[in-house]
């Protein structure tokens, strides 16, 4: 059992984690987050826990790993509670200048995240990911719903496998996007580590798009923030690639979570293709909504205008 007690504790439920949450309280009144996993899928739990406690130690905002330890149930682990709204609720109704602010912010906390080193053991990135690239075609091949479309993205694919070859590979939060994201005294705070995993820092970008339809200017700013306005072509084209196989293994993986799970990926999937012109520009579009911003909160946005050739 947690050695801190609690005197009471109320369920959460949200998300697709296999994990039980509450927001456990203290006598002193202090809230914290208790994620309790069984035994069966707890595996990577405490290596999630230490890993938790190397980030904290960068000082980004984040939920902080308080304890960690084994219960009747399985696995728990209590992080600090964090006393705010979903980023995701709320980035649709701020000003414009805060959503882009928001996220640079966003970017500038992945690029510190992305400081940590995958093991010296890490195995190839281009073996490893080509290896996923054809689970994931194979997924939609043998899955009964097809989409427009996805040939275009198989055909990008195929086209630019060769740019997995020499990518580094670093500590990846596994899920960075903004529904992982909160709004505590308006300051971003990130959670949900538990999909951690090492590998090429741009792909972590690929769940971007979930940024990108909710807050254009939040997305644009998560680049921009990363790459301190100095983006490369490369990172287009690669994203580009990281996206388009998300999209193919998406619709397969939301078909056993029924109808509705299915309809919002297809309508994910026909918006990456509307951005990427069916994969014929690797710059998506709502990047481009950011670029005609000349000044946010006073800092000067000057970014090359890229190009479909870029």
């Amino acid at each position: 059992m947690p050695q801190l007690k609690f005197v009471s504790k109320e369920s959460i439920d949200k998300g697709w984690s296999c994990d039980k949450k509450y927001r456990a309280v203290t006598a002193d009144g202090k809230k914290y987050l208790l994620r309790i996993t069984p035994f069966e899928k707890s595996a990577s739990r405490a290596d999630m826990f230490r890993m938790q406690q190397k980030v904290a130690a960068l000082g980004i905002s984040m939920c902080r790993p308080v304890e960690f330890g084994q219960c009747e149930e399985g696995v728990y682990i209590v992080q600090t509670w964090v006393d705010g709204i979903d980023a995701e609720a709320a980035m649709p109704y701020l000003a414009d200048s805060a959503q882009y602010a928001h996220g640079l912010e966003a970017g500038r906390i992945l690029k510190t995240i992305h400081s940590i080193p995958a093991p010296a053991d890490q195995p190839d990135w281009e073996t490893r990911f080509n290896d996923k690239i054809n689970r994931k075609i194979r997924m939609y091949r043998e899955c009964p719903q097809k989409f427009d479309g996805a040939e275009d993205l198989i055909a990008y694919i195929e086209a630019n496998r060769h740019l997995l070859a020499g990518r580094p590979q670093c500590f990846q939060h596994g899920d960075y996007h903004i529904g992982n994201m909160m709004l505590e005294d308006d300051k971003l705070v990130i959670i949900d580590f538990d999909r951690f995993d090492f590998g090429d820092p741009w792909e972590e970008f690929n769940r971007i798009v979930w940024c990108a339809q909710c807050s254009p200017l939040f997305a644009s700013g998560i680049v921009n923030g990363y790459f301190d306005n100095q983006v490369p072509e490369a990172f287009w084209r690669l994203l580009a690639l990281y996206i388009s196989s998300n999209m193919l293994s998406s619709v397969p993986w939301a078909v056993s979570f029924g109808e509705k799970e299915v309809g919002t990926m297809l309508n994910q999937a026909r918006d990456v293709l509307d951005w990427y012109q069916n994969m014929r520009n690797p710059v998506p579009s709502w990047y481009f909504r950011g670029y005609h911003m000349q000044e946010i909160n006073g800092i000067p946005y000057n970014i090359r205008k890229p190009t479909a050739g870029s």
